[in-house]
């Protein structure tokens, strides 16, 4: 007898081809979504090794900052203690100043000439006096031309002016004082 198969086999192969089709895509998602978690983790595990080192390279940088810091207010001290030390240095290199510029104005005033005020500013020596003429004020100006300590007399003014009754000059008068240098007073001592 001749068998006939009237049982649709285009639909089971149609049906058996679709199953397979869904079980290959349910694979495909199921690896590709494997993928996106193994790139996602990947990803993460960058980006958290990248925030660790970011987190460590700002605590070193917040140490680094605190040591800058320090290292300025060393180098304010150290710049604080100089200059301390210099104007002592400048002190103890002047303290003679004032001895050696009264001893020359002794010495160097000719008679004739009278003081009135004495004014130092730094190396600077205003004085104001007396004269009884032109040229005791010129002998004076040689005098402290020609001192070791004194220098640069600068004339400002000379007028007339009657002084205890008698007629006299009244006159201003700038110099420098010259400074010591440190092999000189190392040699005094």
């Amino acid at each position: 007898m001749i068998r006939i198969n009237l049982l649709p086999h285009r639909e089971e192969a149609r049906k058996a081809r679709r199953q397979q089709f869904f079980v290959m895509l349910g694979g495909v998602a199921a690896l590709s979504a494997l993928v996106v978690f193994l790139g996602y983790t990947i990803i993460n595990g960058y980006i958290s090794s990248q925030d660790e080192s970011n987190a460590f390279l700002k605590r070193e940088i917040a140490v680094l900052d605190k040591q800058i810091e320090q290292i300025k207010r060393l180098k304010e001290q150290t710049q604080a203690l100089l200059s301390r030390k210099q104007i002592i240095e400048d002190l103890q290199r002047d303290r003679g100043e004032t001895v050696h510029l009264l001893t020359e104005l002794v010495r160097q005033v000719p008679e004739g000439v009278y003081l009135k005020s004495l004014k130092q500013e730094g190396n600077k020596v205003n004085i104001t006096g007396y004269a009884q003429s032109n040229a005791r004020v010129s002998a004076l100006m040689r005098n402290i031309e020609a001192s070791p300590w004194l220098e640069n007399p600068q004339l400002i003014e000379v007028k007339a002016a009657v002084l205890n009754g008698r007629r006299s000059n009244e006159f201003a008068m700038n110099f420098s004082l010259k400074r010591a240098k440190p092999d000189e007073e190392g040699g005094k001592k």
